[in-house]
């Protein structure tokens, strides 16, 4: 579904429902309301963002993808924190769902994977890149085993049995006879 069309259905419902409650408790507590969950929402992104930031620019530059709990946590929070600020009562509703423990461990365990998901393609971009844009479906990537063996899924062995492709040659050193012309001999 298109990004654009979900956002202008969320705000439709957003509105719908606030007019609906609206209805059976004064406006003004809504409002009030609106108010003070972007206050907690702000509370809750500062102080998880000011944890996970460092971590996160850690695991991008390593290329790691694991978290401990506390950080898990963290990711947890600053999402529903970003929920709460937004103004509306079926975003707060989602927002509070999130802070329980076993609703953070599902929005975490999605967001590793996209997020794996995500650096993977990057890495298939570059070395796609590397081989003049025809990536692995143009031929044989000479890159495979070392990012396989980098992400843990590759074998240890120099002739691995997934394939690879082992080059095992020679190295001579060559002197080549080749006459030097001086300057001092051409006229």
């Amino acid at each position: 579904m298109n990004i654009v069309f979900m956002v202008v259905i969320g705000a439709i419902l957003e509105i719908a429902v606030w007019i609906g409650v609206a209805q059976f408790i004064s406006g003004w507590y809504v409002f009030f309301w609106f108010i003070l969950a972007a206050i907690i929402g702000f509370k809750l992104l500062r102080s998880s963002t000011a944890t996970i930031m460092p971590q996160l620019q850690q695991m991008q530059m390593t290329g790691q993808m694991s978290l401990d709990t506390n950080v898990s946590r963290k990711i947890a929070m600053a999402i529903a924190g970003i929920l709460l600020i937004i103004p509306g009562l079926i975003s707060d509703v989602i927002a509070v769902l999130i802070l329980l423990p076993p609703v953070q461990k599902m929005v975490v365990s999605a967001l590793m994977a996209a997020m794996a998901k995500r650096q993977q393609a990057m890495m298939n971009k570059m070395m796609g890149g590397m081989m003049g844009g025809t990536g692995s479906a143009g031929g044989a990537n000479p890159f495979e085993d070392l990012m396989k063996q980098m992400q843990g899924q590759g074998n240890s062995s120099p002739r691995a049995k997934n394939g690879a492709q082992v080059i095992d040659g020679e190295a001579k050193e060559v002197n080549p006879d080749v006459k030097k012309i001086n300057m001092k001999d051409v006229k």
